[in-house]
């Protein structure tokens, strides 16, 4: 995908910095982890996690929902609108499960149940965004690229890099 917008080539960037991330999740919270995977290594990944899904995933989400969603629909996209406004509430169920898990990981207060959880909770989550960024890349973005004009583009991605 090579977005032609700026708002677009944004959402597509932190697409491949999420990607990243969740690749990294799995490696370390794959089948590595019973095998003994380093806990510094993990609690440091569960911090990052923790921290990308409070801040930018939600900020991400918001701003399509509230800026996106409303356009594509208008512009004939309403189901593929819907399906990832759908995505987006499981995916912050599963985030908002996983978050003080992570947490505490980071801290060095977790026990070896709450790694289990955490590991179950954070391949969930690999899994589900994964896919979302895919739909995300390969349908919503090519739809924005053609509905947003030059100053519209320009007054959203102002707006996004701001909020």
């Amino acid at each position: 995908m090579n977005p032609l917008r700026q708002t677009t080539r944004t959402l597509h960037d932190e697409h491949r910095t999420n990607l990243d991330l969740l690749a990294r999740v799995e490696q370390v919270f794959g089948p590595a982890l019973q095998a003994g995977a380093d806990p510094g290594e993990r609690a440091r990944l569960a911090g990052t996690l923790a921290q990308a899904l409070d801040g930018e995933v939600n900020r991400h989400f918001d701003f399509e929902e509230r800026e996106l969603f409303g356009r594509m629909t208008e512009a004939g996209g309403g189901d593929l609108a819907q399906l990832l406004r759908e995505e987006h509430v499981t995916i912050r169920a599963v985030a908002t499960e996983l978050i003080p898990r992570a947490r505490s990981a980071a801290a060095g207060t977790l026990d070896a149940v709450g790694w289990e959880a955490l590991r179950r909770n954070a391949l969930e989550l690999a899994e589900r965004l994964t896919a979302h960024i895919g739909k995300e890349d390969m349908a919503m973005l090519p739809l924005v690229d053609d509905i947003l004009d030059e100053e519209t583009d320009r007054t959203l991605s102002m707006e996004y890099a701001g909020g």
